[in-house]
């Protein structure tokens, strides 16, 4: 059996009673929605849509315009949706849960009926919106709201491959039979499903890694005076592998050995040049800085300064002298 698609269309009725005809239809087709047109006078608006299984398809093409749905509205419906929108034309503005995204063609985003939303569209648009019954995406491996209203690309990724099925499916409804529409139904589902496990997956890994990054820094400035700290026991302590920490530091510029390295360095110059300091010798300094001899300090000085520590110790109390009104240290 086809799946013929039922449209909608301003065209046909006065200027005046445009937007109250759209209200109706987007009410009808994807739900309590208060509809307007940012005062415009000139609205249009053109709706396209169909069914495949247990997913509800629409192609909107209509000037701007904004839809809100308020807590009212939600108290009055009985089903629970996750809208999908495919941004085709134009831009758009999503709001839910205090986060906001704009879409531009080419990317989709999803959001939730149960929840108090906000879209604005500030030109004229295109889009495709895709209702998904919420019952269809099980949350035992997703935190739902934590994945609405983000950004997802149709270029890359898994998020490609919904992106397309959207896209494909809306185009064929008219030819499908029921069993093909019932397993489209089931694919698209799928692969939304995919696009937030993949982005839920992107966000936990990453949190993870922050996680361990901040253990990491504070486990360094806690034993930075220690010359047994390595990154064996770091990994003990912190109880990872030590595959783990080279991870979590990837990305950086330095290694984690560079990174401890340059600590103590960094306290050392800090000791160096502090009068608190100053009768205590270049090598006790060092020590007490987890270096375990004073040639490898002072190679590693040299390195890293350009001078020795007792020459930047110099330096650094060297008396001021005033010249022709500049502050100078004598040499």
């Amino acid at each position: 059996m086809a799946h013929p698609l039922t449209e909608v269309s301003t065209d046909a009725v006065p200027a005046r009673d445009r937007l109250h005809l759209w209200g109706d239809a987007v009410w009808r087709l994807i739900g309590g929605l208060e509809s307007d047109a940012f005062g415009d006078d000139a609205f249009a608006g053109h709706i396209t849509s169909g069914q495949a299984g247990y997913v509800n398809l629409c192609q909107l093409d209509v000037s701007r315009h904004r839809v809100v749905r308020t807590p009212s509205l939600i108290r009055g419906s009985d089903r629970a949706y996750i809208k999908v929108v495919a941004q085709l034309e134009g831009r758009a503005c999503f709001e839910q849960n205090g986060r906001q995204v704009w879409l531009s063609p080419g990317e989709w985003s999803v959001y939730d009926t149960t929840r108090a939303y906000a879209v604005s569209n500030p030109d004229a648009v295109r889009q495709m919106v895709l209702m998904i019954p919420k019952e269809q995406l099980p949350e035992r491996k997703l935190k739902l709201d934590d994945l609405m209203v983000q950004r997802f690309s149709g270029t890359t990724g898994v998020s490609r491959l919904a992106w397309d099925t959207m896209r494909a499916a809306f185009a064929e409804l008219p030819t499908m039979s029921d069993a093909a529409a019932d397993g489209v139904a089931d694919v698209i589902t799928h692969l939304v499903q995919l696009s937030l496990l993949e982005r839920n997956g992107q966000q936990s890994l990453l949190s993870q890694r922050e996680a361990l990054r901040d253990r990491i820094s504070q486990y360094i400035d806690r034993h930075l005076g220690d010359p047994d700290l390595t990154i064996d026991r770091m990994a003990q302590a912190l109880n990872c592998s030590k595959r783990h920490l080279y991870n979590a530091v990837a990305d950086d510029e330095e290694t984690l050995a560079a990174m401890i390295q340059r600590r103590r360095l960094e306290a050392c110059l800090r000791d160096l040049r502090h009068p608190a300091h100053a009768q205590r010798s270049v090598t006790d300094i060092a020590l007490s800085w987890g270096f375990s001899n004073s040639a490898h300090f002072s190679r590693a000085f040299r390195a890293h300064v350009g001078c020795s520590p007792s020459e930047y110790r110099a330096r650094a109390f060297a008396p001021v002298v005033l010249l022709r009104g500049e502050l100078l240290h004598a040499h």
